[in-house]
């Protein structure tokens, strides 16, 4: 991140730079799952009570928490006083053939339900921690899988959470239909969007199966929403998954929830994870805003 958002996320440029953040462990349903707490000045106790459990994106199949969009983000938001923990969830893969010692054998993959069950062990973990509240973000493929959760949790009977963020995310299983308007915001930018082919395939290979891809815990867009918790969701504004983005707020909105929609003009997918982009720092600072205004109601 450049100085100058780093100045403009934080009056005192040195709680950036004494950002503290530990590598560890949480046993989930599947296993270890690798996160990574980032404290601000040096583990003091953080100006925010509301502890932020935040999943980066990539598709389903790839990322990690040294991507700019996990940990530049988680950086910014431990800057301006907030705990954060974020989560090295298990990726889709496919089934291979491998070779053994015994012959040829074929390796297990990696569908749904895994990554959100690695998702929602976090937050159950920081709720532990945390039992005035957490609020639970994502981005793009991380922000489905955070929303999955958040059904999740609810359905299991856990604490509620106290908001939830999402970023340019994918939240149906079929894209829905781009309108006349996002079409012309795509015209001559194909290159920084996505084909409704190729995002549909890629739901698939996360979900494993048609029949999962109608889960609401793998899309919850078109699903029950009336008990989400207070929502703000961020788009580019030249992306083809604002189609989704835009229909799921509509619906949090059309359920009763609180919620707050922006799509940032002139920027495209995966702004947070290209954080010296006008469009990172505007995302950043309207995710900072609201997160206080969570957290004071919480106080």
């Amino acid at each position: 991140m450049s100085a100058g958002v780093r100045l403009a996320l934080s009056r005192d440029l040195e709680a950036l730079e004494k950002i503290e953040n530990i590598d560890g462990v949480v046993e989930g349903p599947h296993g270890p799952i690798p996160v990574r707490r980032y404290l601000p000045a040096n583990g003091r106790t953080p100006v925010s009570s509301t502890p932020i459990v935040w999943i980066h994106g990539g598709g389903f199949f790839r990322g990690g928490l040294d991507q700019p969009e996990s940990h530049d983000v988680a950086r910014s938001l431990a800057a301006e006083g907030f705990n954060v923990t974020t989560v090295d969830y298990r990726l889709a893969t496919i089934s291979k053939l491998r070779l053994s010692s015994t012959g040829f054998r074929r390796s297990p993959a990696v569908h749904f339900p895994v990554p959100v069950d690695d998702v929602v062990a976090i937050v159950r973990a920081v709720q532990r921690e945390a039992p005035q509240g957490v609020i639970l973000g994502g981005a793009s493929a991380g922000a489905c899988l955070a929303a999955g959760a958040v059904l999740r949790l609810v359905n299991d009977g856990a604490a509620p959470l106290a908001g939830a963020f999402f970023a340019y995310g994918l939240f149906h299983a079929a894209l829905p239909r781009l309108e006349r308007n996002l079409r012309r915001r795509l015209r001559g930018k194909r290159r920084f969007g996505h084909s409704p082919m190729l995002l549909n395939l890629m739901n698939l290979h996360y979900a494993g199966t048609r029949k999962a891809m109608l889960e609401a815990h793998a899309f919850p867009g078109g699903h029950a929403l009336h008990e989400f918790p207070p929502t703000l969701m961020l788009d580019a504004d030249r992306d083809s998954m604002r189609a989704s983005g835009g229909q799921f707020a509509r619906e949090l909105a059309t359920a009763g929830i609180a919620a707050e929609y922006h799509a940032l003009p002139e920027t495209f997918h995966g702004f947070l994870n290209r954080p010296n982009e006008p469009g990172s720092e505007a995302g950043l600072r309207l995710i900072i805003d609201w997160a206080r205004g969570i957290q004071a109601k919480q106080a």
